[in-house]
């Protein structure tokens, strides 16, 4: 028995049973990432506006209901929460989706705006990213990052109206 233990550890050890193991850890992984992909897709950006490259998706429809739409869409948010717990990611990493779903849930319940605001923000997309950079960082894989347009545009109009707005105030 004593030789036949030392067997079962010397196979363990060797890189073909971690390859094997990592193999299925990063097939695990994946098969994660690709279920956020379709819930995100379906939150966040299932139905697009004609004429538009604007997306809209399920989570957006339901805030339109009055708190209980967005109590609903913290309740679908915290899917990828979940997804993330099983699949290992880093409690910073949760922390940042947390915040994410809170941003998210807080802005939807601002009435008319919030509306708007639950279409733009799409945290599930977000969420879903956060967790992907996280995975491929375990795995030592860097995503590469690009340069943040859409915030830089944004802050630009948001200046540019709170700019426009004071002037009209003050002068």
């Amino acid at each position: 028995n004593a030789s036949w233990a030392r067997y079962v550890m010397v196979w363990r050890a060797t890189p073909i049973w971690n390859n094997r193991m990592d193999d299925q850890k990063q097939a695990r992984q994946q098969a994660t990432l690709e279920r956020l992909d379709r819930f995100s897709r379906f939150t966040d950006s299932s139905i697009r506006i004609p004429f538009t490259r604007f997306e809209l998706g399920a989570e957006a429809l339901i805030g339109l209901v009055p708190v209980v739409g967005d109590a609903a869409g913290l309740l679908l948010s915290g899917y990828v929460l979940l997804e993330a717990q099983r699949a290992g990611v880093s409690g910073a990493t949760k922390r940042r989706m947390l915040r994410n779903m809170l941003v998210d849930f807080v802005g939807g319940l601002v009435p008319v705006v919030g509306d708007a605001f639950d279409a733009i923000f799409k945290a599930n997309t977000r969420n879903t990213r956060l967790v992907r950079q996280d995975l491929l960082k375990q795995l030592g894989v860097e995503e590469p990052r690009r340069f943040p347009w859409g915030t830089l545009v944004g802050l630009s109009i948001l200046f540019a109206v709170v700019t426009a707005a004071a002037m009209a105030l003050f002068v």
